[in-house]
């Protein structure tokens, strides 16, 4: 028998980065009661880089961690209460808080070759009874064995599943089915799929997914996450439905959480950019988008070139400092050509 598709909607979370992390406290209050109306598995919350991040570097939150967690939990019954949590962003004491104000699911995060920096958060949560998920982000810079042996330490650390992220939005279908296929048959935890829509495949990749054994997959409103977006939630649910796929939410009831996020949040879907496809055609961390756009302008260099220089270095989220280190180079690479024009021209 064919076991049921949980949806995850980290809208709440990873839609942060679509508004700079500034959704309010009324925002998250108005979606968490639609979401537990529709009958969300799991309903993620935070700064869109997980718990601990608010900060100068990633952006300062309109609330904070406590707020955002407290504002969801008065109205997640049903609905578990979900955080994703990166080692070295977030802190043990940031932990503490989200299992005293009663978060069900800890989505706990690294690169997708560093699992061993998860190992102490997932036996933490797990030595409390609750669910935690490992999660490889990233997970296009590493193969199908890569990443196994990686999730296999999480599963040895105690967790209840494993997440790929294809944080990049770099993945197509038959990627996503050859590394999902292979840890389905060699880990003995559900396997979750997270994907992002730079290359307009979010909807077939978490399909592909769900095909080779997926059972947890991640969805946002009219696609409400960073750079071009995550998968479109009531577009999977629609397709779920149509393909027979048991799930504990349906279409008619996901319009109603729709319409909440229309009228509250995202009023405009995000956009697939030539900027979001550059992002993804060089595998580069989604959320990298504005600043690279913003660095661009402010030097005057191409901002393809320079994402082709980062790609080139294998750039992972939480380098931002190495946007604006290849940025200067550019630039100074473009003033010296300018100065040799410039000397030719009178010679």
């Amino acid at each position: 028998m064919q076991k049921k598709i949980l949806i995850s909607d980290p809208t709440l979370r990873d839609g942060n980065h679509a508004i700079r992390h500034q959704l309010t406290l009324n925002q998250i209050e108005a979606y968490a009661l639609s979401a537990e109306k529709a009958r969300i598995d799991i309903l993620e919350v935070g700064h869109g880089n997980g718990l601990g991040a608010s900060s100068s570097l990633l952006g300062h939150a309109q609330a904070s961690d406590i707020e955002m967690l407290e504002a969801a939990r008065k109205h997640c019954r049903n609905t578990k209460l979900g955080i994703h949590f990166i080692p070295g962003l977030g802190k043990n004491a940031d932990l503490d808080i989200a299992i005293e104000i009663g978060v069900d699911v800890f989505r706990i995060a690294s690169h997708c070759t560093e699992a061993n920096t998860t190992r102490r958060y997932i036996e933490k949560v797990k030595s409390k009874e609750l669910a935690a998920y490992g999660v490889l982000m990233m997970s296009h810079m590493a193969d199908a064995e890569t990443l196994c042996e990686q999730a296999m330490l999480m599963e040895a650390y105690g967790a209840d599943g494993l997440v790929l992220m294809d944080s990049a939005g770099f993945s197509t279908p038959d990627l996503v089915r050859q590394k999902v296929t292979y840890l389905k048959s060699r880990l003995g935890v559900d396997i979750g799929f997270h994907a992002h829509n730079n290359l307009g495949l979010a909807i077939a990749n978490s399909l592909a997914a769900i095909e080779c054994g997926a059972t947890v997959i991640d969805g946002c409103s009219k696609g409400f996450g960073a750079g071009a977006g995550n998968t479109q939630l009531e577009t999977l649910v629609a397709v779920l439905e149509r393909q027979k796929y048991p799930i504990n939410t349906s279409f008619k009831l996901i319009v109603g959480l729709t319409r909440t996020a229309e009228e509250l949040i995202t009023k405009d879907n995000p956009n697939i950019t030539c900027a979001h496809i550059a992002s993804g055609l060089y595998g580069l961390f989604s959320g990298y988008v504005p600043h690279i756009e913003r660095i661009a302008k402010k030097l005057a260099v191409d901002q393809f070139e320079l994402c082709e220089r980062l790609a080139a270095r294998q750039l992972i989220a939480g380098q931002e400092d190495i946007i604006l280190e290849e940025a200067f180079r550019l630039a100074e690479m473009r003033g010296g050509t300018e100065k040799k024009a410039l000397a030719m021209g009178h010679a």
